[in-house]
């Protein structure tokens, strides 16, 4: 099987380096490694598309090499899917493992889902995965530790049997990985986040300028059940499966019902007047 490994922390994040080891480790794998050149967190889907992109191959010192880009993880599938790598054509994209989890509402800000999404996008499986640290948190902090050799073991496994797994197409696994040790895995629904939010003002500047921090921390509906939230919380790996059709079915059985048709004659400001 050949499988591209992205991230959005950066080719050199600890994350990426223990599953590309996980994932060399399996027979009958074709890795192809292509990571941003440096962090890009929180950048979902997020292309680069107003100049041209730079990449540079890396060794990793273990007769093995990747590409570094200053692309986004997005635009390091879309080099794959183009060619960048020569003779290699992705059959499954897997991104991370990420520094910190990607649960409930996160994943739609996320760069590691939406490497993911991408590859369902482009016709391929996917599979996004992310750690949470040490310090057990449901939120982002800094200088965390992570120790993510479950997680690495976990997915490498996933993929070995990927063939084995009912997903319907166009669907993607979100995996979450606790930062203790799991004593089991939860198929889980996506869970809401809680954000403690503030407009705080941090410093101010000449001319009128104001320097304000607007994101705070995060928590969870902790009364909730079955939810990816609940299930990292209570020392579970959380797997979600994901699709891309945001269309809501029902509304637009509902609208339909509504014969928009009957705005365009009248004119429209008639009918709203």
């Amino acid at each position: 099987m050949r499988v591209l490994l992205t991230n959005d922390d950066g080719i050199e994040a600890q994350g990426l380096q223990a599953l590309r080891r996980a994932l060399l480790g399996l027979p009958g794998i074709e890795l192809a490694v292509i990571a941003p050149d440096g962090n890009r967190s929180a950048m979902a889907r997020s292309i680069t598309t107003r100049r041209p992109l730079w990449v540079q191959e890396v060794d990793f010192g273990d007769g093995t090499v990747g590409y570094a880009t200053d692309g986004t993880p997005v635009d390091c599938v879309r080099l794959a899917q183009l060619g960048l790598v020569e003779g290699f054509e992705a059959e499954l994209v897997v991104s991370g493992i990420n520094h910190g989890s990607n649960l409930g509402d996160d994943i739609t800000y996320s760069g590691t889902v939406a490497a993911a999404l991408e590859a369902i996008v482009l016709g391929l499986p996917g599979i996004a995965v992310s750690q949470q640290s040490r310090a057990l948190e449901l939120d982002f902090r800094a200088a965390m530790q992570f120790e993510f050799t479950v997680a690495a073991e976990f997915t490498a496994r996933l993929v070995a049997e990927l063939r084995k797994v009912p997903l319907s197409e166009g669907t993607l696994l979100n995996i979450n990985v606790p930062g203790a040790g799991p004593d089991g895995v939860e198929v889980a629904r996506l869970g809401k986040r809680v954000y403690r939010d503030e407009l705080a003002l941090v410093d101010e500047g000449s001319g009128g300028r104001r320097l304000y921090r607007i994101y705070g921390e995060a928590s969870y509906e902790r009364d909730e059940t079955g939810t990816d939230l609940a299930a990292v919380a209570g020392g579970k790996i959380a797997v979600t499966p994901l699709h891309f059709d945001l269309t809501d079915h029902d509304g637009m059985t509902a609208l339909q019902r509504q014969n928009l048709a009957r705005l365009l004659t009248p004119p429209a400001r008639q009918v709203m007047g």
